[in-house]
């Protein structure tokens, strides 16, 4: 029988009715997503669904999400604090593993102190909320991450975004607030476009109107910057301003997140953001892992110098005609489609070839440019690359 809550009351449609409707549209439109199902570890090479591919969707940039370094390290992460951290951490979940690998991060990212959380979007939502509130001000890049722009809303602070990397309209908006605080939010490598932000202009406006800067640096960790210590190595650009948040399911092949900044910012986090004192933390053997994982990337400079070949293979050779690819030096290469049902289409003309590349549409990106986004890595060989192109080129003769 239906339930009460769920059955049609006074002519009204029930909620099930309206979510079908809302799912069709989606349907209709060529927006509803679906999920594959993973069968092996995460790589270049993958099967899934019961198909073997070769794989250019993954954020696992370093090629370190399957080492067999990284997978001991968790077993004997494992065998010394066991699986889970079992409370929060400041009731009795800071496990001495999270606490050795904050000072390494701090180390790592030359800042203060560091701040472990068990994801981007948490660490994103806390440290907004936590440092602005009614009477402030956070003012955000226009096609910065999800998390951001809900951390801002969630805040309760006045909420200003400009367009993208236009820095003039940036000035403009802070130099017209009269806020308490101001807060300039913004993504280091964009995640749907791959371009860069602009650190050292940023931190000049925000030293300028004496605002805050808060980079999320998800994409940009471990890949750029000398001993892909992230965006501000890259730019040799630093500052008390400053507060860097970086992902560690990506570059660094794990799961997890941390802030790093100034001694009172990351104290106060401690105390107020909500993310980080109300949920249990990470299993200890994650930071075992993340341990492992930052020596390699520290090391392992090669894996940076293959990935810089293959973007640059990829660019020279992928010369598209109707579609585009936007510009971008990093891992993430977008080649816009535009329409949804193209880009969706194209997505699964490769899979049926045996590359997986996802179509990505709105709201992700903008109305009128889905695309596939082409996420390189360094497990990747330029055979693996070349095959792409090849296969994208026949695609788009053939659509």
């Amino acid at each position: 029988a239906t339930p009460p809550a769920l059955s049609e009351s006074k002519g009204h449609p029930s909620l099930r009715q309206v979510l079908a409707e809302e799912l069709a549209e989606l349907e209709a439109t060529g927006l509803r997503r679906q999920r594959r199902v993973l069968e092996s570890p995460q790589g270049t090479r993958v099967k899934v669904d019961g198909r073997d591919y070769i794989a250019f969707c993954s954020n696992d940039y370093l090629g370190l999400a399957a080492h067999p370094e990284l997978i001991e390290a968790a077993r004997e992460g494992a065998a010394r604090y066991g699986v889970g951290a079992g409370a929060s951490h400041l009731i009795l979940g800071h496990v001495a593993a999270h606490h050795e690998l904050e000072e390494r991060l701090a180390t790592f990212v030359g800042l203060p102190r560091a701040l472990l959380f068990a994801t981007g979007y948490m660490a994103n939502l806390g440290v907004v909320t936590a440092l602005t509130g009614r009477g402030d001000a956070v003012f955000a890049d226009r096609l910065n991450h999800a998390s951001l722009n809900d951390a801002a809303l969630l805040s309760r602070a006045d909420f200003r975004r400009y367009p993208h990397l236009d820095l003039a309209a940036l000035g403009r908006l802070l130099a017209a607030s009269g806020a308490r605080r101001k807060l300039v939010v913004t993504d280091a490598v964009f995640s749907m476009d791959g371009d860069v932000a602009p650190l050292p202009d940023l931190i000049a406006l925000c030293e300028r109107h004496d605002a805050s800067l808060l980079l999320d640096d998800a994409h940009g960790f471990g890949v750029l910057g000398p001993g892909g210590r992230g965006t501000p190595a890259h730019f040799n650009s630093g500052s008390p301003r400053l507060i860097y948040m970086a992902t560690l399911g990506k570059a660094a092949g794990v799961f997890g997140a941390f802030v790093a900044g100034a001694a009172e910012i990351v104290e106060t986090l401690v105390q107020q953001a909500r993310p980080y004192v109300y949920t249990t933390a990470a299993p200890p053997m994650l930071s075992v892992a993340l341990m492992k994982s930052l020596d390699l990337i520290r090391a392992d400079e090669w894996r940076r110098h293959h990935l810089r070949n293959l973007i640059a293979l990829l660019r020279e050779r992928l010369q598209p005609g109707r579609w585009r690819l936007a510009p971008s030096s990093t891992a993430i290469q977008p080649l816009v489609i535009g329409g949804n049902d193209e880009a969706v289409a194209v997505s699964e003309h490769l899979a049926r070839m045996g590359l997986l590349v996802p179509a990505i549409r709105p709201p992700t990106v903008p109305q009128g440019s889905a695309r596939l986004r082409i996420s390189l890595s360094a497990a990747h060989s330029e055979q693996d690359v070349a095959q792409l192109v090849e296969a994208l080129r026949e695609v788009e003769k053939e659509s």
